[in-house]
Formats: C-alpha cells, sequence, structure tokens
C-alpha cells in the first residue's frame, strides 16, 4: 500500500479485518457492470457503525478516497474500486435490528439482503415487498434508489425508507427520520442521501416500511402476437386503475431465453406479460376481470395461471433471473443494460422506438420492463474483445437516452448513475449539477466519498 501511515492506522483498528491481498482486492473491485475492474489499495470490513467513523476518520486525515461495497449487484459502476483509495465492505453488518410488525416497520444493517429480510419477516404477516433482480443488500438498494417488479403496487425504496443511519465524511455519525408515518421537522435528509450512491457518506442502517401480506395472492401470464399490444395493454390497465401488483413485459427474445434458462414449461417465444394481483379475493377477482378483458381487445392469450405457491415463485424467478439468463447465451461476453423510465402514456412510443433502433444497430439485445411503471431494460449482448462493439452500443444508447427525454422520462428509473450515465446526467439535469457538486463539496469537502461518481467535482 502507498501509503503507509493509513496502512498501520487500519492494522491496528481492525486486524485481520483489513486486506491488501490482490485476490481480495479483485472480489471487490467492481459490481455487475461492463467495466474493468479497479482493485482498491485495501479492502476493510468493519462490525460497528463505531469502526466505520474510525476508518473514515482515517481516511479523511490522510486524504484516501472510500468506495462502499454491499454484495456487488449494481450495474452502472457504482461500486468500481478507486485505485488511490480503500473499498469499505459492509459484509458483517448484516443484522435484522429490529422488527416492529404491529408498526409495519423494521431497522436492518446495510447489508441485510431482501431475501433475508423476508425469510426474517415470514411468520409475522408482513413482507418488505421492494424486489430487484438480483438479492441485493438493502444499504446498496437505498444507495441507487432501487425498486423492481412491484413498484406498481408498493413504490421504490425512496417510499419505503423512513429513516437512516449514516456515516459523514467528517466521520460523524448522524440518525435521519423517524418511526412515524410522516414527519414534518426540518429538511428532508433521508431522502437526500437515497440515491446518492456512497458520494455523500456511508449509509449503515435502514429503517423501513413493511407491509401486509395480501389475503390473496394470484399470478398469470398473458402473451402476445406482437410487442406493441403487449405494451399498450400494460398502459391501458395503469390508466384504468387497476388495482395489480405487478406488470411485467419480456420480449420475444427474452421470453425464448427465459424459457430455456429457467425451464418454463407450456410457453411460447412471444411478446409476454407476467400480471399479479394482491389483496382480497372479491378485490383480484373484479381486477382479473378488467385485465383479462383489456388484453382480449388486443389480442391476448387466455391466461395461463400460477395455481400453486411453488409455481408463481418459479413464474417469478424466472423474471428476476432474466439478467442472468441473458448473461448465460454465450461465454466471456458482457451484457450493456439501458434503464429508461418514460410516463405510462408514452411508453409504446419508447418502446416501439427501441424495438426499431435495435433491428437498425443489427444487436443481439433481449428487452424486459416494469411496464406498470414506465421503466425498461435493453440487455444488449456483445463481445469485449471487439472494441468497436462498446462504440456501436454507445451510440444506439445515445439514441434511446435522447429519445427518453424528449417525451419527458428520466435517464434510469432504477439502476443508478455510477459512472456509466455520469455523461446522461448533464443531458438530463445541466441545471442542477452545480447544486448538487455544492451539496457534494459541503458533505465531503475533500471528496474522499466515492469520488468520480454520479458527476465529477
Amino acid at each position: 500500500m502507498k501509503n503507509h501511515i493509513l496502512q498501520t492506522q487500519l492494522i491496528n483498528l481492525l486486524g485481520e479485518r483489513c486486506s491488501f491481498s490482490e485476490t481480495v482486492r479483485s472480489n471487490y473491485a467492481r459490481g455487475e457492470d461492463v467495466f474493468e475492474p479497479v482493485l482498491s489499495q485495501a479492502v476493510v470490513f468493519p462490525e460497528t457503525n463505531e469502526e466505520i467513523s474510525s476508518i473514515v476518520k482515517i481516511c479523511n486525515k490522510e486524504n484516501t478516497p472510500i468506495v462502499c461495497f454491499g454484495s456487488g449487484t449494481s450495474l452502472e459502476g457504482n461500486a468500481l474500486g478507486n485505485k488511490d483509495g480503500i473499498t469499505l465492505s459492509l459484509e458483517k453488518m448484516n443484522k435484522v435490528l429490529s422488527v416492529n410488525a404491529e408498526d409495519f416497520d423494521c431497522r436492518v444493517q446495510a447489508c441485510v439482503t431482501r431475501k433475508q429480510l423476508n425469510e426474517e419477516l415470514r411468520d409475522k404477516g408482513v413482507f418488505f415487498p421492494i424486489d430487484p433482480g438480483a438479492d441485493a443488500s438493502l444499504g446498496g438498494m437505498t444507495a441507487t434508489s432501487a425498486s423492481g417488479t412491484m413498484a406498481v403496487k408498493y413504490g421504490t425504496m425512496k417510499t419505503v425508507v423512513t429513516g437512516l443511519t449514516v456515516i459523514l465524511a467528517s466521520g460523524e455519525i448522524i440518525k435521519t427520520g423517524t418511526r412515524t408515518k410522516k414527519t414534518a421537522a426540518g429538511y428532508n435528509l433521508t431522502n437526500l442521501f437515497v440515491g446518492s450512491e456512497g458520494t455523500l457518506g456511508i449509509i449503515s442502517e435502514i429503517h423501513l416500511r413493511l407491509s401486509p401480506i395480501p389475503e390473496s395472492i394470484m399470478s398469470a401470464v398473458c402473451q402476445f402476437s406482437d410487442l406493441e399490444s403487449a405494451v399498450l395493454t400494460a398502459k391501458e390497465i395503469i390508466q384504468y386503475g387497476t388495482q395489480i401488483a405487478r406488470i411485467e413485459m419480456l420480449n420475444k427474445d427474452q421470453m425464448d431465453i427465459s424459457i430455456k434458462y429457467s425451464n418454463l414449461k407450456n410457453f411460447d417465444s412471444k411478446p409476454t406479460l407476467f400480471f399479479e394481483f394482491h389483496g382480497s379475493e372479491t378485490i383480484n377477482r373484479e381486477s382479473i376481470e378488467v385485465v383479462e378483458s383489456l388484453s382480449k381487445n388486443n389480442n391476448g392469450s387466455e391466461f395461463k395461471w400460477a395455481d400453486t405457491t411453488e409455481e408463481r415463485n418459479k413464474l417469478w424467478k424466472a423474471r428476476h433471473d432474466a439478467y442472468y439468463a441473458v448473461k448465460a447465451q454465450k461465454n466471456n461476453i458482457k451484457v450493456y443494460v439501458t434503464d429508461i423510465c418514460v410516463p405510462i402514456s408514452n411508453l409504446v412510443e419508447s418502446i416501439k422506438f427501441a424495438e426499431k433502433e435495435i433491428n437498425n444497430f443489427g444487436l443481439l439485445a433481449p428487452m424486459v420492463g416494469h411496464v406498470g411503471d414506465g421503466n425498461f431494460h435493453v440487455a444488449i449482448i456483445y463481445d469485449p474483445e471487439k472494441k468497436e462493439s462498446y462504440q456501436v452500443i454507445r451510440e444506439f444508447s445515445d439514441k434511446l437516452i435522447t429519445k427518453a427525454l424528449s417525451l419527458e422520462g428520466t435517464i434510469t428509473g432504477e439502476h443508478g448513475i455510477g459512472i456509466q450515465k455520469k455523461e446522461y446526467l448533464m443531458k438530463q439535469h445541466l441545471d442542477n449539477i452545480p447544486l448538487m457538486q455544492g451539496i457534494k463539496k459541503m458533505l465531503d469537502p475533500k471528496n474522499i466519498m466515492n469520488p468520480g461518481k454520479i458527476f465529477d467535482v
């Protein structure tokens, strides 16, 4: 390590929980993005808020950058290492601290994963509804403002995070928010840190709003002859005001891949909508009647129902595994994933545009979408050895971003900015960048917190 004073202080603080091994540093050098790994000088494994505070104070004094690392599932370079800094892994901070089922809330450490939390809640009549495809850490989900398939009914991380414990660049430990359902006490500092990607402070604990387990859960699949009809159906369902928890779209290519990867039976390689209804049996029956009618009006197939919990779980696991199914198509490939989101009334136009440009560019690019909230992803497969491939993909991405912004959409619905979308953030929020930079400089004057991510200072 270059800085021997820093090295000595970290070893004195953490002992064997501070690693300078190249193997360990390689394991914490990136997320699941397309970038080449960047090895930090060291990886540290704190176990308490106080240890994080001490690490940050040491790094602040030595002007050493800190990259925070959760479960490593980010897609935009959010957790890419820093060659002059250290990576702070939160993996040892993985405890559910409290559950208040009667108030529908809980508090967790940052590296508790969504599946781990729901396993803890299994017999308490409540569950945590935000479900990105990966089994991501809740700290990472908070830092990137993640969402997932159930955002239609339950919202995003911004909706469910009610309070945080954050370690600032000075080493100060602060708590934001409250357990109450509402508060008007001062600035909304909680949501300042949600989506900040570790650039303003290290999120070590999260207070979360939970939801009651529905009386009735029903899942179905409907297939269409063309993608436009499927997306139009999703748009009409939302505009009708139907009670529905999830509407997920897989285009023909993605459905073909998922059928093979997840061993789905009795489905065709056609544009497909996955539906799920949460509520009382009466409300679900009424909602299903509306959704079936709208689907049939757009030439949708008869619904295929997941009649058992096992069948339902298999169906949604296939949807959550869509990205991994794409990655498994060939050896030594990379997958560039787009993440635009548009108002629901503009969804058909934006997906038609994406489909046309995929064909124009000759890309191998399955498409999936959280079409109930206007968010969709194009997963573009390419060979990293062919340098020109990335330039073509970026040109496609540029056009898709320009189209999304022209439709009053956003450059990212749930993945964040990281490194990959910094240029696009300038397109969407050029007038806001100076204010963001000012907040960053005030909270992190030495620019040690995940520098180079979101925007440059």
